[in-house]
């Protein structure tokens, strides 16, 4: 079972920055789209960004622009810079690895908690 691990978040100002960190416990999501989700309490998780193991990003609508997500093969890794941060990008931000082809595997972290207030 792979283990995903999120690091960096916490409290910023607005219009501050963070850089996010996951971590996967071994190589075997190589093949796998690796991710960041954001959760609200009462709303469904929405993507933040996501990248597939051959390097094609797509972001959420709120978050193109402002937010860069990278990945780094070697290590098992994918980041995200955050810049230029609001209020509203304020939530639990989830690392997820997914393969959505034969044989389908998905995997979360447990989350890290951002706070955007002044």
């Amino acid at each position: 079972q792979v283990q995903l691990m999120e690091s960096g978040g916490g409290l910023v100002q607005p219009g501050g920055s963070l850089r996010l960190s996951c971590v996967a416990s071994d190589s075997s999501i190589r093949s796998h789209t690796m991710g960041w989700y954001r959760q609200i309490p009462g709303r469904q998780r929405e993507l933040v960004a996501e990248v597939t193991s051959g390097g094609t990003e797509k972001y959420g609508e709120s978050f193109e622009g402002r937010f860069t997500i990278s990945r780094d093969a070697r290590i098992h890794a994918v980041f995200l810079q955050m810049d230029s941060l609001k209020p509203e990008d304020t939530g639990v931000y989830y690392c997820r690895a997914v393969r959505r082809y034969l044989p389908r595997s998905d995997y979360w972290g447990p989350g890290t908690q951002v706070t955007v207030s002044s």
